[in-house]
C-alpha cells in the first residue's frame, strides 16, 4: 500500500502562495490611486514640496525659483513646462509635477540638492512601488536552489528589480 499523499493545505508550496498573498495585501495600500511607471508617488513629491517650499505649490519669493518643487525659469522652459504656464507658480500642481517627472528623470534627485538629500530620497523613491510590488509578485518565483523550495520565505524567493 502506497502512502497516503500529503494535504494540499500543508505543502510548502501552498503555504509560500499565502504568504505571498499576504504580503501582497499588506503592502499595497487600499484606495491608491497608483501614479505612472517610472514615476514618484504623491506622497514623494508632497514631501519634497514641503521641503522645498513649504507645500505652497503657488509660491513667488522673488528669489528666482518658483512654485511648490521651487522651479527656475531655465529649468521650467527647458522641460516644456511653458505648455501649462509661463513660471511655475501660475500652474496647477500636477502640472509641476508632470514636469518635475520630467526633470527626475533627467537629473534625478540632483535637481533638488538639498531637500533630496535631506529626505533620503534614491531611486527606490523615483519608482512606483505599488506597481513595482505588484509586477514582482505576478513573476514566476526563483529559488537558490532546488533544495530551498520546502524552505522558501518570501522574502529571499522575491528579487526586487533595481
Amino acid at each position: 500500500m502506497s502512502p497516503r499523499p500529503r494535504a494540499i493545505s500543508s505543502s510548502p508550496l501552498r503555504r509560500v502562495a499565502v504568504a505571498a498573498a499576504t504580503v501582497l495585501v499588506a503592502a499595497v495600500p487600499l484606495g491608491s490611486t497608483g501614479s505612472p511607471a517610472n514615476a514618484a508617488t504623491d506622497r514623494t513629491w508632497n514631501r519634497l514640496a514641503n521641503c522645498e517650499s513649504g507645500g505652497n505649490w503657488q509660491i513667488n519669493t522673488g528669489n528666482g525659483y518658483y512654485g511648490g518643487l521651487q522651479f527656475s525659469s531655465g529649468t521650467w522652459l527647458a522641460y516644456n513646462g511653458s505648455k501649462y504656464a509661463s513660471r511655475a507658480d501660475l500652474a496647477t500642481r500636477e502640472e509641476q509635477i508632470d514636469i518635475a517627472e520630467k526633470v527626475l528623470k533627467g537629473q534625478g534627485w540632483g535637481a533638488w540638492p538639498a531637500c533630496s538629500a535631506a529626505l533620503g530620497l534614491d531611486h527606490a523613491d523615483a519608482v512606483a512601488t505599488d506597481e513595482t510590488l505588484h509586477a514582482e509578485l505576478q513573476r514566476p518565483w526563483r529559488y537558490r536552489s532546488v533544495e530551498d523550495r520546502g524552505h522558501v520565505t518570501p522574502q529571499t524567493a522575491i528579487t526586487i528589480p533595481k
